[in-house]
């Protein structure tokens, strides 16, 4: 009876096996005959124009539109990241500033070859566009805000060169969540599990995986995640399906699945800020704890805001985050040219 028992035990499990590796061997085959890589892939903003650079990031693309004060926006991290995710903040304030909007290294129109995305590339990104809006409006101090992840490389940036800030806007910015006031490891270590990125980017499944992390069921599930609601924005769902369905696109999330791109010491980056930081947040959805962020709200230079909303309130109630963004900003000096710099 035992015997008979382990042999079906063991048949159980080889059918098991077996069907698990037909249903990978399918997934890899549909990927390859059915699934489109290379979307025609428009732009993420309207109103603007798209230019390029090379710099220290390699090749960048970004948009640039309007006159007067400069503004530097740069979208989140993530499977589907893009410019579309400051879409409404570049287009109100294209009327008034000379607004740029950076597609990150990895995404967008910018290089999505096969190297190492580390959280070093993503600062050196930064750079590259302040080295851009130098050249192209003048040494006036930038007003900069960044979403989510990417709000830990533009304190990177600005701490190294805060002489080119008037100020930033960190919207959703990692870091403050329960447990995170531990964030304060080696200067540059970050997160990264040993491991993983190899394990998910393996070229035989590399592909197909993501395929099916950036279907537009996926898609919409990560979404409402985000908005801690099904009342979504349509339009970011279209445009994140296209712009991950790019030759590379699976290069840079996969390293930010990794977890490389997170930094485990930017507490200390964030409490060595010197310039003005407005720091809006959302409380619904999976990306609204921000229990641990007394330690800055009681920061002379920091303004911690708020809103009922996901994780992107410039979407969800972008009249109140827009009036509040102008009142932080009209709170300010009035910029100044660096002289020699």
């Amino acid at each position: 009876m035992e015997m008979r028992a382990k042999r079906e035990t063991g048949g159980l499990a080889r059918k098991a096996a077996g069907a698990g590796l037909l249903a990978a061997l399918g997934g890899i085959g549909y990927s390859t005959l059915f699934v489109p890589h290379s979307l025609p892939l428009p732009p993420a903003v309207s109103g603007g124009e798209r230019r390029e650079t090379e710099g220290q990031a390699g090749r960048l693309s970004y948009y640039v539109a309007g006159s007067g004060a400069p503004m530097l926006l740069i979208h989140s991290i993530n499977a589907a990241g893009s410019a579309y995710e400051v879409k409404t903040i570049f287009e109100h304030y294209a009327a008034s500033r000379r607004v740029y909007a950076v597609d990150l290294p990895g995404f967008g129109f910018s290089d999505r070859s096969d190297r190492e995305y580390r959280m070093r590339l993503y600062v050196a990104a930064v750079h590259d566009m302040l080295d851009v809006i130098a050249e192209d409006s003048g040494m006036e101090p930038v007003d900069a805000l960044a979403l989510s992840l990417s709000s830990e490389f533009l304190a990177r940036a600005a701490l190294a060169r805060p002489e080119r800030f008037r100020s930033l806007a960190l919207v959703t910015p990692t870091g403050f969540g329960q447990g995170s006031s531990a964030l304060h490891g080696p200067p540059g270590s970050t997160r990264e599990i040993r491991g993983m990125k190899a394990i998910v980017s393996f070229p035989l499944w590399g592909r197909p995986l993501f395929d099916a992390l950036s279907s537009k069921a996926s898609i919409r599930y990560f979404l409402e995640k985000t908005w801690g609601s099904k009342e979504i924005d349509e339009g970011m769902l279209e445009y994140d399906y296209l712009t991950t369905h790019q030759p590379g696109a699976q290069h840079a999330p996969y390293a930010f699945i990794s977890g490389k791109l997170f930094s485990s010491d930017i507490r200390s980056v964030y409490e060595e800020l010197t310039v003005p930081v407005w720091m809006p947040h959302g409380t619904r959805g999976d990306f609204g704890d921000f229990s641990e962020a007394d330690a800055v709200a009681g920061k002379p230079n920091w303004t911690v805001q708020a809103f009922n909303t996901g994780a992107l309130p410039h979407f969800e109630a972008p009249r109140e985050f827009l009036d509040a963004y102008e009142l932080f900003m009209m709170s300010l000096p009035r910029a100044r040219a660096v002289v020699g710099a």
